[in-house]
């Protein structure tokens, strides 16, 4: 059971993604309205929000360091925020700013804080391979750092998935994987992708430590958590860890979901992580106004990182071809002519 300060701590987190997920959305959709235009508004281009994942990522995270490692998926921002990503400059990149983590040329799925060691990307299952990689640095430094990798369910049949299992396993690496079952893997229900009802199993096929948490409910997460982060830290290996989460929302903004029935869709909105974390806190002692402070503020920074990111400058176009990865090292000549008779 998490002790008081460490559910207040979770439930900072949850209730500030939750928030900063419902003003992305809000910024997302300006102008984009009334016939959805992808490339309009603040943020052009896609948007994938994890509102009703918040257990997920405050249950693991609260069991971390900044030193410990952690990969997330196209759905990125609770995890970040828990880990301890610095708000306004992931809003910047979000924004597509020169302020940005990646200097506006990233997006809100491939966001990279190396202050705190974490990463993501929007291939499915792309950040299981490196969180392998990080445990098994880890392991050469003889430290007792370990890394996570946070997926879908819609990953746990990726090839890069399953070899990451069998990696992880021959060499015992300090690695725990989250599976966040959402129920939908893009437009498809979680049967019509794979036979495997509780993903956590797919553990078992390499010999690994694995477990479920039936519902969002971060209390639960966080034990179960405490179990897989102990093992790693001690240097007894892997674990594959599901948690069943909801999608409130669809797979990206402007997802009509008419592959979705509606009561799906009802039902989502009925299960809320953050609603069985007050009743938790309730439990523990924690006065409602104590709880309103703590949402009020979280809220608060929120905003203020959305208006700071608004204003920051956008990138020069120029910048486009900086940092690439062709570039020749500072002080290398590129001695080769040109072939379009332009300059390199």
């Amino acid at each position: 059971m998490p002790s008081d300060k460490q559910l207040r701590q979770m439930y900072e987190w949850m209730v500030t993604a939750r928030y900063y997920e419902e003003r992305l959305q809000e910024e997302y959709m300006e102008g984009k309205e009334p016939a959805f235009d992808i490339s309009a508004g603040p943020i052009p281009g896609e948007l994938h929000l994890a509102a009703g994942h918040e257990s997920s990522a405050a249950g693991v995270v609260s069991h971390l360091r900044a030193e410990d490692t952690v990969t997330a998926p196209h759905r990125p921002h609770h995890i970040a925020i828990a880990k301890g990503v610095d708000l306004k400059r992931m809003t910047a990149e979000i924004f597509g700013r020169e302020t940005g983590l990646g200097s506006g040329k990233g997006g809100h799925m491939h966001l990279f804080d190396p202050d705190v060691n974490f990463a993501c990307s929007g291939i499915i299952g792309q950040g299981v391979p490196p969180a392998v990689g990080a445990a098994l640095a880890e392991k050469k430094r003889n430290t007792d750092n370990v890394a996570v990798a946070f997926l879908g369910e819609g990953a746990i049949d990726q090839g890069a998935f399953l070899e990451s299992l069998n990696l992880a396993k021959v060499q015992e690496l300090p690695v725990v994987f989250v599976i966040e079952d959402n129920d939908w893997a893009i437009s498809m229900p979680k049967e019509r992708v794979t036979d495997v009802a509780d993903g956590s199993k797919r553990g078992a096929g390499h010999n690994i430590p694995h477990d479920r948490v039936p519902q969002d409910d971060a209390v639960q997460v966080f034990d179960a958590a405490r179990e897989a982060v102990g093992r790693a830290r001690d240097d007894n290996g892997p674990t594959v860890l599901e948690v069943q989460v909801h999608r409130r929302m669809g797979h990206f903004m402007g997802d009509a979901e008419a592959y979705r029935p509606e009561e799906d869709k009802a039902a989502a909105q009925m299960r809320d992580s953050i609603e069985r974390m007050e009743d938790a806190l309730e439990n523990a002692g924690v006065a409602a106004d104590d709880r309103d402070a703590i949402r009020a503020d979280a809220e608060a920074r929120v905003d203020e990182a959305i208006s700071w990111a608004k204003d920051q400058p956008e990138p020069d176009p120029s910048a486009a071809y900086e940092n690439e990865f062709v570039n020749p090292p500072a002080g290398v000549a590129d001695t080769e002519p040109a072939t379009d008779g332009g300059e390199r």
